[in-house]
């Protein structure tokens, strides 16, 4: 997994914009784009917590997007989060702002957040081919709150 954050100018340079939507999105769908960008490049809540209550990793395996969430939790709190990984625009910016949406949250709120919503964040039209990416965030996030509740062990390895 790359742990190195943010992009450097030249990996930057290579995101291919038309790879993040279609390219005749409405001008509030373009600032979307822009936002998914900007969080592929700068992501938030990077790096591995020290002291995380639990972790949950998933892959995708038709796009070779791995990510692995840490998750602090105090008193029934998403008291810290954060991830590291690689992948596309789309699944990257989708951990980011799912991250900075469930920092704060009770687990039981996290919990319930539904596909919709996360699509919702990052507004642009996700194409069959791309819902894997956009929605893996939220599988490690439910899988691993299930987890957590159940008392399973921190899992390694994920695959969807």
């Amino acid at each position: 997994m790359n742990e190195k954050f943010p992009l450097t100018q030249e990996e930057a340079a290579l995101i291919d914009r038309n790879e993040v939507g279609p390219s005749n999105l409405t001008e509030e769908e373009e600032l979307y784009k822009e936002n998914i960008i900007d969080h592929y490049k700068y992501p938030h809540n990077t790096g591995v917590l020290q002291d995380y209550t639990f972790s949950r990793r998933e892959f995708n395996p038709l796009c070779g997007d791995d990510i692995a969430l840490y998750v602090k939790v105090s008193s029934g709190e998403i008291s810290d989060i954060s991830f590291v990984g690689k992948g596309c625009a789309i699944s990257q910016a989708s951990i980011s702002m799912l991250t900075d949406k469930v920092k704060g949250m009770q687990l039981k709120e996290a919990k319930d957040i539904k596909r919709e919503e996360v699509l919702g964040m990052l507004g642009i039209p996700i194409g069959i081919v791309r819902m894997k990416c956009a929605l893996l965030s939220l599988k490690a996030l439910s899988r691993g709150i299930e987890q957590f509740e159940t008392g399973g062990q921190d899992e390694e390895a994920g695959s969807c």
